[in-house]
């Protein structure tokens, strides 16, 4: 496993100029939380779009004046290219 820099071996590695270094460990947990946040937001969106699907489906149904072509309905909208 790799050592962690102290400050002073941060201090000489950069030169003086402004660059940050991190630890692999740091660097591990900066990413870690990266990839927490994308995926709550992946899933929230997610969770979104079904219900949106959800109540389009819903509209069409209440709209439909003959039950048999609903099913054939939803299924072209489903299949339909996103814009």
């Amino acid at each position: 496993m790799a050592k962690e820099l102290s400050q002073l071996a941060r201090a000489l590695l950069s030169h003086g100029e402004a660059i940050d270094l991190y630890t692999q460990r740091e660097f591990d947990k900066a990413l870690a939380e990266a990839k927490a946040e994308i995926m709550t937001i992946a899933i929230e969106t997610t969770k979104q779009a079904i219900a949106i699907e959800r109540e389009e489906c819903a509209r069409m149904a209440d709209e439909c004046l003959n039950i048999e072509t609903l099913g054939q309905a939803i299924r072209e909208r489903l299949l339909k290219k996103p814009h």
